[in-house]
């Protein structure tokens, strides 16, 4: 088995590098990141500057704006209040899918204000008009076939020429002048929470702490997510300096959820009066802007002036950079850009002094990228069909259900170790830690490095309780301690995590994947599904321990050499990378303060609730447990989990340090981004267009193992507890084949009920997949942990007491969820606590328990039988409240 685990890495390898040293290293051609397409052009020649525009119920709303009557240089500006609603009468995939209609009119011609789109409809803020601005807000609601108009709280000021965006339920307003003089610009920021619209005296525009550049009109004002929190970025504009105009460049940052200000990079040139939208998860599209070099040749050039330059920007909040987004076929500015569907659509806005354009275009960010390729497709298939042959392989050993849940304990202590490694890290590993750090920092580091903490509790506690029960399923020791329904409580609730867990990681790695090869999400989880399915069905817990063993090997191998990639390629190397992730503060490995809530988790959060994650896996998740049950000696099942404690800590600082790896990687290269990405698909994006043939495929092949390291692990271990926890106990069967034939059966049913689970759960939306997992992890595993501890520590608990505990510790965790913001890190711990704490006290009410203690609790582990027996019978006072 060695030496066939050895065959398949190294024969990956070699396919792998003779590609590597026969072809280019990288794929360098320049992105096409946005498609532009025309829309039906606004009813009306001339266009418009300074309309409202927005989205709502499906149509595009344009009322109001401002135009010069031909000839523009021989005529006044023109004041406008007409409504115009753009609606679909198909698919929307061309021009002639669309029709203009009559909304109507406002209450009077308004232009230059600032909009944005809602569930309510499109939210229209201040303005002017020829007798000067406005502070009126107003919301414009399409119902399929007419407009209707509502009025909100009015600004704090009059304002025109000023932006606003929507963060969650808030928006946000800021620049703008409070006359038609330049003088006359200001640094305010105000919001209004449209959550609060039933309290008429919460419902109003408040004002906060101010943007810290100089005062500003025509800015930008986009939301995005900064890789932290939902943010708010103020970006550009122009002032009156004394005699001169001042054209701004700076970008400035603010968080709402700490109310704090930051300076970010300036853009490359002025874009006042232009068009921003955050777009993805982490980019930020400028599509128009007028830089200033023309602004005081209007006069001079009238019909000669060439327009504004004709290039888009991009902008990345998490590495804080700015590229070219490429060449535009206009550039439309007092106008603004509105999300429709997966595209932005620019209705109308002026392209040269005095002159509106009535197009309107919709821009399609895309994504390109190189072929998978032949030898990539050959490593990637190589690989999963050799996971098939292992099953293959162990198919004709397992004689008996002893073989398939345990080996016939007879693993290797070093492969039993790899297997728990490989189980408790699965695809988070691969895609969701280095995405982590890329976005963040190493403060989630420490909560692995508990990992080896832990593990001195399960060498010398945990694991000896259940090779003393001789346990198959984790949840006999339930029954022993307390009674057969808290058993298959315990059995139930680890069944039902698990094929959520399941779920859950091939959904995730689905969607990580489908930015490295051609297969969608989709087509991914089932290609994982069917893969585990297979080998696990066959070859059972050794199958799955082997398997676990190679991916391992390729797990650390491909990482291992994607880290070297990533290094040599940031500007300046290996100091490069330090100084660039330095600078950034991406080495921070500590939050010194006691907010629950914060994105930018609290050291102690960290340390408390990885380790109750751990205590909770180590103790009570059977996944973990079956592994202690294979070797042949209880010592062989120590050096299995010290294994993985060892294992634990350089894949820790391996994985953190390839997130650090890419972000200083796509710092010093930004064009190689992807907007169409989510943050958790920026490794498998480093794999697929910068990754030589042939190891993008072994390391594809990486992550595919570690997600099915992952599932099938859950498969065998939901049908050992079924087996055992359920069938056994009802005498279902007439024979230990019976059993065996059962074991198979239900690994196929749970294996398909999890895999059609992880096509619905497929959601590109997720910000970040670790944090979903720890929050499954911390709902399902703090009730299992809690009854274990409960057990463990207390002589005085009983069954009736540890299911009272538990269903109020379960209620816990279920409210911090849907009612607080608290991090899903402390799930586990508030699990455990409550139901440690609450089963206690109700055990009190219902008597001591009357079952043998011997080998159950941590003061009866090592007692002689007898010693035990009659300790149980007579406690003393002091014991019985312990």
């Amino acid at each position: 088995m060695k030496f066939f685990a050895a065959s398949i890495f190294l024969s990956c390898i070699y396919i792998g590098s003779m590609s590597m040293f026969a072809g280019s290293k990288t794929w360098s051609a320049e992105p096409q990141w946005l498609i532009w397409n025309e829309l039906p052009p606004v009813p009306d020649e001339l266009g418009f500057a300074g309309p409202y525009a927005g989205v709502h119920n499906d149509a595009l709303i344009i009322a109001g704006g401002a135009n010069f009557a031909k000839p523009v240089w021989q005529n006044d500006k023109q004041w406008h209040d007409e409504i115009f609603v753009l609606v679909k009468n198909g698919l929307g995939k061309d021009s002639n899918d669309y029709e203009w209609k009559d909304g109507g009119k406002l209450a009077k011609p308004i232009a230059y204000g600032a909009a944005v789109s809602t569930t309510d409809g499109v939210v229209c803020i201040g303005g002017s008009d020829s007798t000067g601005m406005h502070d009126e807000v107003f919301v414009l609601q399409w119902d399929g076939e007419k407009i209707t108009v509502e009025e909100y709280p009015p600004l704090p000021k009059p304002c025109a020429h000023g932006a606003a965006t929507l963060s969650g339920n808030t928006i946000y307003f800021a620049g703008g002048q409070q006359d038609a003089s330049l003088d006359s610009a200001m640094s305010n920021f105000w919001s209004l929470d449209l959550s609060q619209q039933g309290d008429p005296n919460a419902f109003v525009w408040k004002e906060l702490p101010s943007c810290p550049g100089p005062p500003r009109a025509f800015n930008l004002t986009v939301a995005q997510h900064n890789g932290y929190h939902d943010c708010v970025y103020v970006i550009s504009g122009r002032r009156q300096d004394g005699e001169n105009v001042d054209f701004l460049k700076d970008v400035w940052e603010y968080t709402p959820v700490t109310q704090q200000w930051r300076q970010r990079n300036e853009t490359p040139r002025c874009v006042m009066a232009g068009t921003g939208i955050g777009f993805g998860q982490s980019h930020i599209f400028v599509l128009g802007g007028a830089d200033g070099s023309l602004f005081f040749k209007g006069d001079e050039l009238k019909d000669n002036h060439p327009g504004f330059i004709k290039q888009s920007l991009a902008y990345h909040t998490i590495t804080d950079t700015w590229v070219e987004a490429g060449a535009t076929p206009a550039n439309h500015v007092t106008t603004i850009a509105v999300k429709w569907d997966d595209s932005i659509v620019i209705p109308s806005g002026e392209v040269r002094p005095r002159v509106r354009s009535p197009q309107v275009y919709r821009v399609t960010p895309t994504s390109t990228g190189r072929d998978f390729g032949a030898v990539n497709y050959i490593v990637l298939f190589s690989y999963l069909l050799a996971m098939v042959g292992v099953g293959v392989y162990f198919t004709n050993k397992n004689k008996s259900t002893n073989d398939f849940f345990r080996g016939g304990q007879t693993i290797p202590w070093w492969a039993a170790g790899c297997s728990i490694f490989a189980t408790m890290l699965s695809s988070l590993t691969f895609t969701g830690i280095p995405s982590k750090s890329f976005a963040q920092d190493w403060v989630y580091s420490i909560g692995n490095f508990m990992i080896p903490v832990v593990a001195v509790l399960a060498v010398f506690v945990v694991m000896p309780f259940y090779r003393r029960i001789d346990a198959t399923s984790a949840y006999e020791y339930l029954e022993k301690r307390f009674s057969p329904g808290v058993r298959m409580f315990g059995s139930a609730s680890f069944t039902l995590f698990h094929v959520f867990r399941m779920a859950v990681v091939m959904s995730l790695t689905g969607l990580a994947l489908a930015v490295a090869t051609p297969l969608t999400p989709a087509q991914s989880v089932l290609l994982m599904g069917v893969l585990s399915i297979t080998y696990c069905t066959m070859g059972g817990i050794e199958a799955v321990i082997w398997t676990d063993t190679i991916q391992t090997v390729v797990l650390l191998g491909g990482g291992l050499l994607a880290m070297i990639l990533l290094v040599s390629g940031v500007d300046g190397g290996v100091s490069g990378f330090t100084t660039t992730a330095a600078d950034a503060d991406k080495f921070q490995i500590a939050n010194f303060h006691w907010d629950a809530t914060s994105a930018q988790i609290a050291l102690w959060v960290i340390i408390l609730g990885s380790i109750a994650q751990n205590v909770s896996s180590y103790s009570a998740d059977q996944a973990v447990v079956q592994r202690y049950m294979t070797t042949a000696t209880k010592e062989l099942a120590a050096r299995s989990i010290w294994t993985n404690a060892v294992l634990t800590v350089p894949a820790t600082l391996l994985f953190f340090g390839i997130g650090t790896a890419l972000f200083a990687f796509y710092s010093s290269h930004p064009e190689k981004l992807d907007p169409t990405i989510t943050t958790d698909q920026i490794f498998p994006l480093f794999i697929a267009r910068e990754m030589p043939i042939g190891i993008a495929g072994l390391i594809v092949a990486a992550v595919f193992a570690a997600a099915q390291s992952t599932v099938s692990t859950s498969m065998n271990s939901t049908a050992t507890t079924i087996v055992t926890d359920f069938m056994r106990p009802l005498n279902l069967c007439k024979s230990d084949h019976g059993y065996l034939n059962a074991a198979r059966f239900w690994t196929l049913a749970l294996g398909v009920i999890g895999t059609l689970l992880g096509l619905v759960f497929v959601n590109p939306d997720i910000k970040s997949l670790f944090d979903t997992f720890i929050m499954v992890i911390g709902l399902f595993m703090g009730v299992l942990g809690g009854l274990f501890v409960l057990g463990a520590l207390s002589r005085r608990a009983n069954a009736t007491g540890a299911m009272i505990g538990a269903i109020v510790g379960a209620g816990v965790m279920f409210w911090m969820w849907k009612f607080t913001a608290i991090n899903g890190y402390l799930y586990t711990a508030s699990g455990i606590t409550s139901c440690v704490v609450v089963g206690f006290i109700a055990s009190l009410a219902f008597g001591k328990p009357s079952n043998d203690l011997t080998g159950l609790t941590i003061y009866t582990l090592h007692a002689p039988e007898a010693a035990a027996h009659t300790d149980q019978v007579a406690l003393t006072p002091q014991e019985a409240t312990t």
